[in-house]
């Protein structure tokens, strides 16, 4: 399923403005209601589409939710000459209630929310609808708000809690706390779990799944510290039989190869080639569904967006005293000199705009590889339609380790991690390694660390990663130098947000901004 319909207009309020001329206090009697739609199957399954479509806009997955959380990482560092003052302002910590990425992510967040919400009430009453339609409508609307609700409670701490569709000013709510927002996405993802099937039929492919389902109540109890639920939700993954790991790393960040075995869940956009949405809201009726983050982080491309040197460094190689150098560094990063363009080309200094990187002390020019189509194009103008994943199984297993560490099962925790691995194309030296023995529980961790960092890099897992072990006590070094204690835990509330929500206002916004 490369593309889902968008509905627009049967998602938008209806609103009658009131006037004096009693000529001009008339509603169109061929509009599309709310109350008049979501009656047929068709009509709520559009509906569903909607929240896609939300999803994938330049306000989310299409663009600034990857730079929002690349940016709070240490994943990343500047590259060419084009990160506009916003996003700079991400990476070094100087952002402020106005910031624009911020706004419009959380402005992304809430559109998927609010159109969830519409799903769900309207299926409630429908009486029109196949259950068993209503049924995985409601589930998957229920996914994927909980999936904007987490993304907002983990970077902006408690916020306003919409659990019905609001239809007027007076509806605005005050901000939740993190412990209720994080009891009503627990609820919510219970329920998904009951409603989702376990996979779909090469036309639905993208909508999101039970396993889905389970893996983002794992990251939420794990998020938490609640491991032991943690673990439950992953064991559901692992036993299902439904994901393993792919044989080639690289498969999982391409576009002939989407949907494979690995992932778990993942963001459609359309097939390479067309033209790309700058809408926020992608309802563009001409433009395809694409992504700019090839773009944005291309050697060829803009190159905004380059790996850190503490990431490069991060990665195993002799001359740090390790057995081999990591083959997952060549295929997340290219180095001057590699091949590109089905190895009909050979990138050159000049042609990675902008800084340099430190390796082992060398300084050379590297690019991220990920997500990239410069594997089969030399385009200069890279924005395009690979998939981002979503949820892969590494994953699963990384967080499996991580669980079973905290929960006082090395061994097992050490098994995980050698699965990982293991991956014929990467054929890492099992733990215990020369830099990283594992005899007891903070040497495990210490490899955990490592193993998630360059497993998942550039894929927006590290930022989440470093907040939960912030939060919860474990990291050993704060990783971000601009980090300030009680203040920069946490992402100001956007000034639109105090502005126009009457019961936030500044006294509800977070310490320190």
């Amino acid at each position: 399923m490369k593309r889902y319909p968008i509905l627009t207009g049967a998602l938008l309020l209806s609103l009658a403005v009131g006037c004096n001329e009693k000529s001009l206090d008339q509603l169109n009697p061929n509009a599309v209601t709310t109350d008049s739609y979501f009656k047929t199957d068709g009509q709520i399954r559009s509906a569903v589409n909607g929240i896609y479509a939300a999803l994938q806009s330049t306000n989310l997955v299409a663009r600034e939710w990857f730079f929002i959380h690349d940016l709070r990482s240490d994943d990343v560092a500047a590259g060419g000459g084009q990160l506009e003052t916003p996003r700079n302002q991400l990476l070094t910590g100087a952002y402020d209630t106005g910031n624009s990425v911020m706004s419009s992510v959380w402005t992304g967040d809430y559109r998927v929310i609010h159109r969830a919400n519409v799903v769900i009430d309207k299926a409630a009453v429908a009486t029109t609808l196949t259950p068993a339609v209503s049924k995985q409508a409601v589930g998957e609307a229920q996914f994927l708000r909980s999936w904007a609700y987490f993304d907002l409670v983990s970077m902006w701490g408690g916020v306003p809690l919409y659990k019905n569709y609001v239809t007027t000013i007076a509806g605005s709510q005050p901000r939740a706390s993190e412990a209720d927002v994080y009891a009503f996405i627990i609820a919510d993802l219970k329920a998904a779990q009951d409603a989702l099937p376990a996979t779909y039929d090469a036309a639905n492919l993208g909508r999101v799944t039970k396993g889905a389902a389970q893996m983002l109540l794992a990251r939420v109890y794990m998020q938490q510290g609640d491991y032991t639920n943690a673990k439950t939700e992953l064991q559901k993954v692992i036993s299902s039989g439904q994901y393993s790991l792919v044989s080639e790393y690289s498969d999982n960040f391409i576009e002939e190869t989407e949907f494979n075995k690995e992932s778990i869940w993942e963001v459609n956009f359309l097939p390479s080639g067309g033209s790309f949405n700058w809408n926020g809201d992608a309802d563009g009726a001409t433009a395809g569904e694409e992504t700019v983050r090839t773009q944005e982080y291309s050697a060829v491309g803009w190159r905004n967006i380059i790996p850190s040197n503490s990431l490069l460094n991060e990665f195993e190689r002799p001359s740090k005293g390790d057995a081999k150098i990591d083959p997952r560094y060549a295929k997340s990063f290219y180095t001057t000199g590699d091949k590109f363009n089905g190895d009909k080309d050979v990138l050159t200094d000049a042609a990675q705009n902008g800084n340099s990187s430190v390796v082992d002390g060398v300084t050379q020019k590297v690019s991220w590889r990920k997500f990239s189509l410069m594997y089969k194009t030399n385009n200069s103008f890279l924005t395009g339609g690979i998939n981002q994943r979503m949820m892969r199984y590494a994953e699963t297993l990384l967080a499996m380790a991580e669980c079973e560490n905290e929960l006082g099962n090395l061994a097992s925790a050490v098994t995980y991690l050698n699965q990982v691995r293991a991956r014929p194309s990467v054929a890492m030296p099992a733990y215990p390694t020369a830099n990283y023995p594992v005899s007891n529980k903070d040497q495990v961790f210490k490899a955990i660390v490592h193993e998630r960092r360059v497993e998942l890099s550039g894929e927006e897992i590290r930022n989440r990663d470093i907040l939960r072990w912030r939060k919860l006590g474990k990291l050993t070094t704060e990783p971000l130098s601009y980090f300030q204690k009680g203040k920069t835990e946490l992402l100001p509330i956007p000034q639109q947000e105090i502005d126009n929500n009457p019961n936030v206002g500044s006294k509800g916004q977070n310490p320190g901004y």
